[in-house]
């Protein structure tokens, strides 16, 4: 009945009936309803530590994220990659896999998911194209020391043959398979991702601009300017006739002699030899101004990539409210710019659109605005009490940051891996410790952090949770691992390996990596005896082998980044199988060449 079960849950998977996690739901219901496990079982992956874990990292990550921590962190490997997607996969999903090998793999994607997310916006690419990579390599990384992963935490006590203690592993015996499998992904990615990795966007789709840039003819992406010491032409914004004349609009002005720079420069305000500009308008339009004035074009935001990146700033569609002070009134008698921080680029009124003079025209309700400006100061807008003076058309995206909580959000994650490492306290209780100081001190809204949980994995997980129960009580994992065993006979100590590799890779994807390894470890070792090969080898393939979870969107890092990748349990299975081979050969080989086992 359990085996039944099994393949049910495979199906459901990779033909995708249901989502995956009213799987999950479906099995605290069904097991006990059939027997398999007992009622208080089915539901016990609620509160395991697994799940407890992930949600209160994500709930950490969403307090780092909030005080801008995440921008701090992107910032370096934007600077190091540029626009590059092969040097931004690769850093991002190396730097997660050696600080996976120090603490848990799901905490070190959970950690790394916004930043992630954030680059993938700001450089264009899709999220699903970096998702996958990272999450693999947080995997892996846990493989590359003995305290990465709990699977070879538990190999030393696992240990025993006979009565007696086999000689423990040290931090570092496993290091040469765990450093050449994460340097194997990295490659396989570099090289084959763009064949195997879908192009969905997940959460970071397209934002409400790319609509309003269609439907406002062309009003396109940002473009950066240096106004030359000599040639280039200088003088107060009402002078250039820059909007009138070329229909283009200056929305920021950083002047080095000054040391200031304003992303709301009014007409009254000046352009100066030495400044960038950054203008926005139609590309036609932007040339022959830059032809025009002998400006210097730069290829891409540079004075201006962090404070106009589109994870920081965008363009967003707003109607004049019926109650709104705006009513009868020009921009430029309310101090637009002034009062909300924020740059009019067209205006639609009477089924005409305006890109010059908008500000001299009177409003009247419904007369629609294309604005320019920092997402904050459009939350800022939004969040006014009534009557509103705006309503947007759209859905906003960022959010009003916190960066004044920024150390704070900084040191109760600091306080959460202390307590991992140093107290060893349990992860689950740790890392929920860390999240509450974020709601307390006002990091996090308690309803923020519900909000940042994506409890899609969560159920995901706690379903899964009763299988592994149920494959285990029933005995169905041991029959399995016995009667492959006694299959294979006395083989050669690598081909007993392989064997072994490939039953833990199997039991991982459907019970849990400790439970695989409680299992298999005592099994392994009695028949590498008999087969007269070394059973502390036997006890390490196991362990490293729960790692090679790659198929089914099983693992909890796995099934973190399927929503915000926007995968499908395809995708892992199509990205998957060829890991999970590349997982085997690789580890076998350097058994084989580096630990001399034939």
């Amino acid at each position: 009945m359990t085996m039944i079960i099994l393949v049910f849950v495979i199906c459901l998977f990779v033909f995708e009936w249901v989502r995956v996690d009213v799987v999950g739901i479906m099995m605290m219901v069904l097991l006990p309803l059939i027997g398999l496990i007992s009622p208080k079982e089915a539901f016990v992956g609620l509160s395991s530590n697994a799940v407890c874990s992930i949600i209160a990292v994500i709930i950490i990550g969403a307090g780092l994220d909030k005080t801008g921590v995440m921008n701090k962190v992107a910032k370096p490997i934007l600077a190091l990659a540029g626009r590059s997607e092969a040097k931004i996969m690769l850093l991002v999903s190396g730097t997660v896999g050696v600080i996976s090998s120090m603490m848990q793999n799901i905490g070190a994607a959970a950690l790394f998911l916004p930043a992630t997310q954030r680059i993938s916006k700001r450089v264009g690419i899709p999220t699903s194209r970096i998702l996958m990579p990272m999450g693999f390599c947080a995997i892996i990384g846990g493989t590359l020391t003995l305290v990465g992963a709990s699977p070879t935490i538990l190999l030393n006590d696992l240990m025993v043959l006979g009565g007696e203690k086999l000689e423990p592993f040290g931090l570092f015996t496993q290091t040469p398979i765990g450093v050449c499998l994460l340097l194997t992904a990295l490659l396989y990615f570099l090289f084959l991702g763009r064949f195997i990795l879908p192009n969905a966007s997940g959460d970071a789709g397209k934002g409400a601009s790319d609509v309003l840039i269609q439907e406002y003819q062309g009003v396109n992406s940002l473009v950066e300017m240096h106004v030359p010491e000599s040639s280039g032409t200088t003088g107060l914004l009402d002078d250039l006739n820059i909007r009138p004349q070329f229909l283009v609009t200056v929305i920021g002005i950083s002047s080095p002699a000054t040391r200031t720079t304003n992303h709301v420069p009014h007409s009254y305000e000046g352009i100066n030899a030495g400044d960038d500009i950054v203008v926005v308008g139609k590309k036609e339009n932007i040339d022959r101004l830059a032809a025009e004035y002998s400006w210097e074009m730069k290829p891409a935001l540079d004075t201006f990539s962090e404070s106009l990146a589109n994870t920081n700033a965008g363009m967003v569609e707003a109607v004049v409210s019926p109650r709104s002070e705006l009513i009868g009134k020009t921009l430029n008698e309310v101090d637009f710019k002034e009062m909300f921080g924020l740059n009019p680029l067209v205006l639609f009124k009477d089924n005409r659109k305006y890109y010059s003079g908008l500000t001299n025209i009177r409003l009247s309700m419904g007369d629609t605005l294309l604005l320019q400006g920092p997402w904050e100061k459009f939350h800022i807008l939004k969040n006014r009490p009534a009557p509103k003076s705006l309503m947007f058309a759209s859905e906003l995206e960022g959010e009003i940051l916190r960066p004044q909580k920024a150390m704070l959000a900084v040191g109760w994650l600091a306080l959460a891996l202390f307590q991992i490492v140093v107290l060893k306290i349990q992860l689950s209780v740790a890392l929920m410790s860390g999240a509450l100081g974020m709601i307390i001190t006002g990091v996090l809204t308690v309803d923020e952090a519900y909000q940042s949980v994506d409890w899609m994995t969560v159920f995901l997980l706690a379903g899964l949770i009763p299988l592994g129960i149920a494959f285990e009580k029933t005995g169905t994992a041991g029959f399995i691992a016995q009667t492959v065993l006694n299959l294979i006979g006395t083989p050669s100590p690598i081909v007993l390996l392989a064997v072994v590799g490939v039953m833990a890779s199997f039991f991982t994807l459907v019970i849990s990596n400790v439970g695989a390894t409680v299992l298999l470890v005592p099994l392994c070792m009695n028949m590498a005896v008999m087969a007269g090969a070394d059973p502390r080898m036997a006890a390490l393939v196991v362990g490293i082998s729960a790692s090679n979870t790659f198929v089914l969107p099983t693992h909890q890092v796995n099934a973190l980044i399927m929503r915000p990748g926007g995968y499908r349990t395809i995708d892992y299975t199509k990205a998957g199988a060829v890991m999970t081979v590349l997982f085997l050969v690789v580890e076998l080989a350097v058994i084989y060449f580096f630990y001399g086992i034939s």
